[in-house]
């Protein structure tokens, strides 16, 4: 069994919709301030852009999300 964790945000784009990015590996002891200040910072950029639409264009919300993976079964080593 292997748990893993992301911090996954979510922002409304410019069509109105909302969009996540989770991030792996990342801090786990960051405050909903720091992590607003980033995300208002990735929105003012103007950088993430998909087919012209602006994909971040304001914070909603952030969750830290962990996945538990039990594997039933596993043959990758023996190819």
């Amino acid at each position: 069994m292997a748990t893993t964790k992301t911090l996954r945000l979510t922002f409304k784009n410019a069509k109105d919709k909302k969009v996540n990015l989770s991030l792996a590996e990342a801090a786990e002891d960051l405050t909903a301030e720091e992590v607003k200040n980033a995300m208002n910072e990735m929105c003012e950029a103007n950088i993430f852009a998909k087919e012209e639409v602006d994909q971040y264009q304001v914070p909603l919300s952030a969750q830290y999300v962990e996945r538990t993976t039990t594997s039933v079964f596993d043959d990758s080593g023996q190819n």
